[in-house]
């Protein structure tokens, strides 16, 4: 992280209270790479934003580590953390082609299973957001985000699968298709619809009808990314 990037960083990010957890640390982190403010390729300095944040190194080497697992961040060899490129549009078409192969089967195996807790679980999950965000900054859409990553992870879940929810939580795909899919638009709408969707269908214990809302739901999302992808 440069000095120039550094002061300019620093209108942008409160300083971080000296008892801050790496909770705090981590979401100030995210939010930079996020909302575009650290660029793909720009160079994270622990030291540097040890200093941004008013904290010490130890929670930042925490909270890079963390945010490497999640592919947001890569770090080389004697240079240290940079900020993971943008997927291009190849790297999202192969990602949702796993997906399609996977998930419209969770979502049908999800139904089958059905039972009271597992309607009552999914259900709770598309109600805890009652509605897309207005805005195009982290700070707003984060909380769909977050919905949108457990929603697939519970479906995956109640397929009654580890191995198909442990893949599906190896793509590191999530963040960075939110990364594109936020960049000066909002997709929130149509998600939201789609899950709906496939909620209704998973309740109904309609297998087949749950298949085809997951089907229609990803290669929906998929086409958006695409069109918007750079």
């Amino acid at each position: 992280m440069s000095n120039e990037l550094e002061n300019r960083l620093k209108g942008l990010v409160p300083a971080a209270r000296r008892s801050v957890l790496t909770e705090d640390v981590y979401e100030r982190i995210k939010s930079l790479i996020m909302n575009g403010d650290l660029e793909p390729g720009a160079r994270v300095n622990i030291y540097a934003v040890a200093r941004l944040l008013d904290v010490s190194q130890t929670p930042v080497r925490e909270v890079l580590s963390a945010l490497e697992s999640e592919g947001l961040l890569t770090k080389e060899p004697l240079r240290g953390y940079s900020v993971a490129p943008q997927l291009r549009p190849d790297q999202i078409a192969d990602l949702y082609q796993l997906r399609l192969l996977l998930e419209p089967w969770a979502a049908a195996r999800a139904a089958e299973r059905v039972t009271a807790e597992a309607r009552e679980r999914v259900r709770a999950e598309l109600a805890s957001v009652p509605q897309a965000p207005q805005g195009t900054r982290y700070e707003e859409y984060h909380g769909l985000a977050e919905h949108d990553a457990r929603f697939h992870d519970l479906i995956a879940e109640l397929s009654g699968s580890e191995a198909l929810r442990e893949s599906l939580r190896r793509t590191h795909g999530h963040l960075h298709l939110f990364r594109i899919g936020y960049a000066g638009r909002r997709t929130g709408d149509p998600t939201l619809a789609e899950h709906a969707r496939v909620v209704e269908a998973i309740a109904a214990g309609e297998a087949e009808a749950a298949s085809e809302a997951m089907r229609a739901h990803l290669a929906a999302a998929r086409d958006r990314f695409l069109e918007i992808s750079p």
